[in-house]
């Protein structure tokens, strides 16, 4: 693993004249994708010694991964990254099938990480190990189940190394000095992207990770919920809102008055949803569950009205088309 040596070229320190784009680069981005790094780097050295006891370092690197899965630009694009970390929503059941495919096949694929790469993004990452570990299905201890797990967790480390480098080497440069060979041609542009990065993660949490389970009144869906199987669905939430939360709060550190409001709105959402206790939000099945859940949903949607409206404005700039508008 390649972070400690990345770790010396980072951070050269944060200086008062720096803009909101520098500030989300160094306090933000690459501590993120560090602590990323960090954890697939335990999870794969944990992985090698057993594949048994392996629920502590699978839980720290998702708490990761969820302090960086708002960031879908630039190196996480590269090779399908992202997805190859976390592939959710998964509407057709890929994931499933996919490791069934390669049990069933015993499929050498396993014993070659440079393979391995090229395997459907349905069969690695975070939700195909949570499927490993959490889901009765795969829960037999045999020796290709665990060279399976082996490869999953190699592969996120060789992923997460590859974006911090990526991040570290020459991205975080292009995003904070536009122009000349930078693939953003002034810092409004770079702007945008940090602000698209913020809208679409608020939205995302909204209508993907609560409204996918919420469905509707009468047909509710709790098992649609991200990370059900490994009870992670509220936590997801909570650990995304924070590192959203410490996003705007970079972005709008000269607009004293806007970073109050979202102050206040992110701390009414994460206040709702500590206060859920429904962890896989199987409690949308219920009236009041749903009233609940129907509740932090509301709130961040409101943090995004702000952010669009207030926020947008003053940096300049707008959350622009995403991926989750559909076509």
């Amino acid at each position: 693993m390649r972070v400690f040596a990345l770790c010396l070229m980072v951070l050269p320190g944060v200086t008062l004249a720096q803009t909101p784009v520098q500030r989300a680069v160094d306090v933000h981005i690459l501590p993120g994708f560090q602590a990323l790094a960090q954890q697939t780097g335990a999870l794969k050295a944990a992985s090698a010694v057993g594949c048994t006891d392996l629920e502590a370092p699978y839980h720290q690197t998702f708490d990761a991964w969820m302090g960086v899965s708002h960031l879908r630009f630039g190196p996480t694009e590269v090779e399908d990254r992202a997805f190859a970390m976390a592939f959710w929503p998964d509407t057709k059941g890929f994931t499933p099938k996919s490791l069934s495919a390669l049990i069933a096949d015993q499929d050498p694929v396993v014993r070659d990480p440079a393979l391995f790469a090229e395997v459907s993004v349905a069969a690695r990452g975070l939700f195909a190990l949570e499927f490993l570990l959490y889901d009765d299905r795969f829960a037999s201890g045999d020796t290709y189940r665990c060279g399976l797990i082996r490869a999953i967790a190699a592969d996120m480390d060789r992923i997460a190394d590859d974006i911090l480098a990526d991040w570290t080497l020459s991205y975080g440069s292009e995003l904070t000095t536009p122009g000349g060979d930078s693939r953003y041609r002034t810092g409004d542009e770079a702007a945008q992207e940090l602000f698209k990065a913020l809208s679409t993660g608020l939205q995302f949490t909204s209508d993907t990770r609560l409204g996918r389970p919420l469905g509707t009144f009468d047909k509710p869906r709790p098992n649609r919920a991200e990370a059900r199987r490994s009870a992670r669905s509220l936590r997801n939430v909570l650990l995304s809102l924070a590192s959203l939360r410490d996003l705007a709060a970079l972005l709008s550190e000269g607009h004293p008055g806007t970073a109050a409001e979202l102050d206040a709105a992110f701390d009414r959402s994460i206040a709702l949803a500590e206060r859920l206790e429904d962890p896989d939000f199987a409690g949308v099945t219920t009236p009041q569950g749903r009233f609940r859940v129907e509740a932090l949903k509301n709130s961040i949607d409101e943090i995004r009205a702000i952010t669009a409206t207030r926020l947008g404005p003053q940096l300049g700039v707008a959350a622009g088309f995403n991926s989750l508008d559909g076509d």
